[in-house]
Order: C-alpha cells, then sequence, then structure tokens
C-alpha cells in the first residue's frame, strides 16, 4: 500500500487523535469520517440494529414525507 506523509498543526492533531481508538491508525479515523457517504440504505440499516418499534419507524416516515411536501415547515408532534 502507498503512503503519503503529511504536515498538520497541533490543534489539528489533537482533533483528531480525540476521534482515534485503541489499536486504529490515523488513517482508519480519516477515512470513518470523511472515506464515505453514508445512504439511505446505511440509515436502514442502523434503524434495524437499534431495535426500534414499528410505531416509531412510522413515525419517523410521516415526519420525512411531511417535509418533503414543505421541507421550511417544522414537523408536527
Amino acid at each position: 500500500m502507498a503512503v503519503k506523509t503529511i504536515t498538520i498543526d497541533l490543534e489539528a492533531y489533537e482533533a483528531l487523535s480525540r476521534h482515534k481508538r485503541k489499536g486504529d491508525s490515523f488513517s482508519r479515523v480519516i477515512k470513518q469520517h470523511f472515506g464515505s457517504r453514508s445512504t439511505g440504505k446505511d440509515l436502514r440499516a442502523a434503524l434495524s440494529r437499534a431495535g426500534l418499534a414499528n410505531d416509531t419507524l412510522d413515525a419517523v416516515d410521516t415526519v420525512v414525507r411531511s417535509r418533503r411536501r414543505s421541507p421550511a415547515g417544522a414537523p408536527k408532534l
């Protein structure tokens, strides 16, 4: 694997270090935060892992659909 050396200031290093977990490389931290974009499919998978009730998911779906009709409007709770 090819590597590239970069220079960052101490403030940037500290910010990056706060996201680094034991065993992670800085490359992994950067890829996790800036690498790929999340998709609706990713959200659906996360919601299924969260174990939310169908009623809750239906309520979220209702809010999303109402925002499509009027993006500037706040949802009615």
